[in-house]
C-alpha cells in the first residue's frame, strides 16, 4: 500500500475539501460531461425542467415492428444507466426522473427517447451541483444548490 495523498478524484467522482470551513463536496461535472459528449448532447443548451407531466406515457410505447427496429438502434439501456450512475452516486435529485423512465425500458418508443433527452439537458444545466458535507456539532440533514 503507498499513501499518494488526498483523493481529487474517484471512479468519476470529484472531491473537494475546505477544512477551515468544515465542507467535503462531491461533484460529477466530468463525468456529466463525458456522458453528454457520448450521446451527441453536448452541444445543446440546458434546461430547467427534466420531464413535462405527459412525456412518459404507455401510449408512446412502440407499437409495431418498424417502431421497434427503429428504437433497437437507439443507445437506450446506456442512457438510463449513465445516468442511474450519477443518480446513485451523488445526484438525489435524479432519483425520480430514473424510477419514470426506467418503467418503460422493455419497450420504449420515440417520446421515451425525447424523454431521456430532456434528462441530459437537465444534467447539461445542473453539472456543476455538487453535494456537499458540513462538519457539525449537531447531526442534522441540510440541503444546498450551488
Amino acid at each position: 500500500m503507498k499513501n499518494l495523498g488526498e483523493a481529487a478524484f474517484v471512479l468519476g467522482i470529484e472531491i473537494q475539501r475546505d477544512r477551515a470551513r468544515g465542507l467535503l463536496g462531491f461533484f460529477l461535472k466530468t463525468y456529466i460531461e463525458r456522458v453528454l459528449k457520448l450521446f451527441d448532447m453536448s452541444m445543446y443548451s440546458g434546461q430547467k425542467v427534466s420531464l413535462d407531466k405527459g412525456d412518459l406515457k404507455k401510449e408512446h410505447c412502440s407499437k409495431n415492428e418498424e417502431e421497434e427496429a427503429e428504437m433497437r438502434n437507439k443507445p437506450y439501456v446506456s442512457l438510463v444507466g449513465s445516468i442511474m450512475y450519477a443518480q446513485v452516486c451523488i445526484r438525489p435529485d435524479l432519483a425520480l426522473r430514473i424510477s419514470k423512465i426506467w418503467r418503460f425500458q422493455s419497450n420504449p418508443g420515440m417520446q421515451h427517447w425525447i424523454a431521456r433527452k430532456k434528462i441530459l439537458r437537465y444534467l447539461q444545466r445542473t453539472r456543476a451541483y455538487m453535494l456537499i458535507y458540513l462538519r457539525t456539532e449537531n447531526w442534522s440533514l441540510l440541503a444546498m444548490l450551488i
